[in-house]
């Protein structure tokens, strides 16, 4: 038993990690290189805007990905739907590295950019969902927090996988970099689209669903069930994503671009400083899931909100050194607290919603906050920094800040969940 349910939570974590590469595969590139090959007519800050806002476009389709490959999860199951999502998510961002340029097809090239990105979006709103259930549906009471955490593993194990991809791409191709070398990580996902169904096709339905199914049989509508029965965890539950989501994007992504346009340090400093926090993420993440079997969810996780808004400001200072040596802290330190709300999510969601619609219910509220809080804010970051006239951080900060309030309230509001059984 204890064999199997490790083996469903690699399983979950492999997929997750190869589906969350692809993703925030693309969020590295906007950073670095997609202002200059799609949007090239714009002054270079407008350009990493508008690549900013492609990527968050993807992140507009993943609620409507969560509630229609969320109904059919409840409806038939958790594991055809997930090997759907990774197959279809890693198509995308293939297509994304085949793609010509703006100086090739002009407007075309932008415009197909954006329609893989959505695509690829709606998929990825399905699949975490899904992949934190199968582990926690699987778990053992009392460590559900754990094996859940192993799902999340894949976010740090997919951006150490894009950021490696981006940099190895980066010292290989050299100059070359903005002609080919760009696309070689994106065509690489085919290869991890190929591992990660060889290991979620080998795993077996979630046993809560089959003796669900058995006993009581499927709900024919599962959002409509969710949204006039559980509205208000889906909204609360939104809330608690939305904070951690706005800080996350802002250290994956805005960071990338705000040092390198606006502090003028090299791209691999940054990259290589991305891959170490994402290291120190992945060990934080199992840590504070496994505390937050112990002693609860909600104060593991008010504390990790509460360093989101302690930390904001920090952050910027720290990068604005310029020194590697504390960029690199600055990463380790984001990553790494604000895993004490990421890591025990999995199991926080699950434990929000009934067996029987908890693939709408967890997809829809976890989405919901991705897109308000991730999709947004490197636009609103890149934004805010534009609106001041000598490009100062300091908004920024207190835009994060916001977030971490939100967060705070959403969990106060919603409460302890772990010993409840839905």
């Amino acid at each position: 038993m204890a064999s199997e349910v490790r083996r469903v939570a690699l399983a979950s974590s492999a997929g997750n990690a190869v589906e969350l590469y692809d993703f925030l595969l693309y969020g590295t590139a906007a950073a670095l290189v997609f202002d200059k090959l799609f949007f090239p007519s714009f002054d270079p800050r407008i350009g990493t805007l508008l690549a900013f806002a492609t990527f968050g476009a993807g992140f507009l389709a993943r609620p409507l990905g969560g509630v229609v490959i969320g109904h059919f999860g409840d409806r038939i199951g958790r594991r055809p739907m997930l090997v759907l999502t990774l197959t279809a998510t890693g198509l995308c961002t293939a297509a994304i590295g085949l793609l010509p340029t703006y100086s090739s097809i002009g407007l075309a090239a932008p415009l197909l950019l954006v329609l893989l990105r959505v695509v690829q979006g709606f998929f990825l709103g399905g699949e975490q969902g899904g992949a934190t259930l199968m582990a926690v549906e699987h778990a053992p009471v009392g460590r559900t927090g754990w094996y859940g955490s192993w799902t999340f593993l894949g976010s740090p194990l997919g951006l150490l996988l894009a950021n490696g991809a981006m940099a190895a791409s980066t010292a290989v191709s050299g100059d070359a970099f903005l002609t080919w070398g760009w696309r070689v990580p994106f065509l690489f996902s085919l290869v991890l689209v190929g591992v990660g169904l060889y290991v979620r096709l080998s795993v077996e339905e979630s046993p809560a669903f089959r003796d669900a199914r058995s006993a009581v049989g499927t709900v024919r509508l599962p959002v409509a069930v969710v949204l006039r029965q559980s509205w208000r965890k889906v909204v609360l539950g939104a809330g608690v994503n939305l904070g951690f989501n706005m800080f996350i994007f802002v250290v994956a992504t805005f960071a990338v671009s705000y040092g390198t346009r606006e502090l003028g340090m090299a791209r691999g400093t940054l990259l290589n400083a991305g891959l170490i926090g994402a290291f120190a993420q992945a060990v934080a993440i199992l840590v504070f899931a496994r505390l937050s079997d112990r002693v609860g969810r909600l104060p593991v996780m008010l504390g990790g909100a509460a360093f989101l808004g302690v930390f904001a400001f920090p952050l910027f200072w720290l990068l604005e050194t310029r020194s590697p040596g504390l960029v690199v802290l600055a990463m380790v330190l984001a990553f790494a607290g604000s895993a004490a709300v990421f890591g025990p999510m999995p199991a926080y969601y699950a434990e929000l919603f009934g067996t029987r619609v908890r693939y709408s219910g967890v997809s829809l509220s976890y989405q919901l906050g991705a897109v308000l809080g991730g999709g947004l804010s490197p636009v609103v970051a890149t934004w805010l920094l534009t609106a001041t006239p000598t490009h100062d951080s300091w908004p920024i900060s207190l835009y994060l800040i916001v977030g971490a309030l939100i967060s705070a309230l959403s969990l106060l509001a919603i409460g302890e969940t772990l010993r409840r059984h839905p």
